[in-house]
């Protein structure tokens, strides 16, 4: 997981173009505040899926924060479409996540839809800027399959599931060959690692 953001750290967001979307006009009336409070000068705001999606077809953005419980079409199925179906400027853009439901099943939903973070409700700005900052310098992998579309779900540089051979082309095999040379003994370490002085 990145590193908290550092106070003295500058974030410039004058240039960047966001998509707010949320259903309840009092949370996105906030969510808009906050981001606004960021510098950003581009901010579109939708208040279902469908406004939502026509402004994707017209407009290039940095960055999506949607909410993910909505009636009808919810965040879930927002992020599928848009990784799917999206036009090609847009479905690779990073999407954060703002839900109330937090528990552990809810937070792998949000993974697997495709989505870069999951921030919960209710947001504090210094939270929600955080998100911005890692997801500005993640260098996670974008992944495209058949079932699933969106950024690398691995956080951790630690291989396949153990018990897995892998299903990236750069994972290494769990089977560890055997030694090519022997081992070297404590005394040729130590020696290794002696202080020499040296003649200058």
């Amino acid at each position: 997981m990145p590193e908290p953001l550092n106070p003295s750290t500058r974030i410039n967001l004058e240039r960047a173009t966001v998509l707010v979307l949320d259903d309840n006009g009092a949370s996105l009336d906030i969510l808009s505040g906050v981001v606004s409070g960021f510098g950003v000068r581009s901010l579109h705001r939708a208040e279902s899926v469908k406004d939502a999606q026509a402004l994707v077809k017209i407009h290039t953005f940095d960055l999506i924060i949607s909410d993910v419980q909505m009636p009808e079409v919810d965040g879930y199925e927002f992020i599928q479409w848009l990784r799917r179906e999206a036009p090609e400027q847009n479905r690779y853009v990073p999407v954060i996540l703002v839900t109330g439901h937090t528990r552990i099943s809810q937070v792998f939903k949000n993974r697997d839809a495709g989505s870069n973070f999951t921030v919960a409700k209710p947001i504090t700005p210094k939270i929600l800027l955080e998100r911005i900052f890692w997801v500005a310098r993640e260098e996670r992998a974008f992944i495209e399959c058949d079932t699933y579309i969106g950024p690398d779900r691995r956080f951790k540089h630690e291989g396949p599931p153990p018990g897995t051979d892998g299903r990236r082309k750069d994972d290494l095999q769990g089977e560890v060959g055997n030694a090519q040379e022997p081992n070297m003994s404590q005394e040729e370490i130590n020696n290794l690692m002696k202080v020499a002085k040296v003649q200058i």
